[in-house]
């Protein structure tokens, strides 16, 4: 089953959900904020994104702004990035959805990605 980690407050993840429901897709939506992504689900939506964890980034929030990460996150490794991720779920980039076998892995809500790797 497709897991959805998104927040109440967001237009892009309520578009998302809508778009999900219109499609008969199931799902497991998770409250970002409360429950971030595991560090291990974050390790499976890098590899679908090509090891690029600025991606995984909600690089709009205030959050990123303020712990000025437009500036350290270059020079943090891949470990040190996951870790703030998985204790900050402000941090991270939504909707965030994948499945459990990794083949679904989307962050963000385009329409035309998610038609594409969900097959709806």
């Amino acid at each position: 089953m497709l897991k959805v980690y998104a927040y109440s407050g967001c237009s892009t993840c309520k578009n998302a959900l809508k778009w999900l429901k219109g499609r008969g897709v199931a799902y497991e939506e998770k409250a970002i904020r409360e429950t971030p992504p595991s560090v291990a689900e974050l390790k499976m939506m890098l590899s679908a994104y090509a090891g690029d964890v600025r991606r995984l980034f909600n690089v709009s929030g205030m959050d990123y702004r303020s712990l000025g990460l437009k500036d350290t996150l270059p020079g943090m490794s891949t470990d040190e990035a996951l870790a703030l991720l998985a204790g900050n779920g402000n941090l991270v980039k939504r909707p965030f959805a994948l499945d459990a076998k990794g083949k679904v892995c989307l962050v963000g809500f385009k329409e035309a990605e998610w038609e594409a790797a969900l097959g709806k």
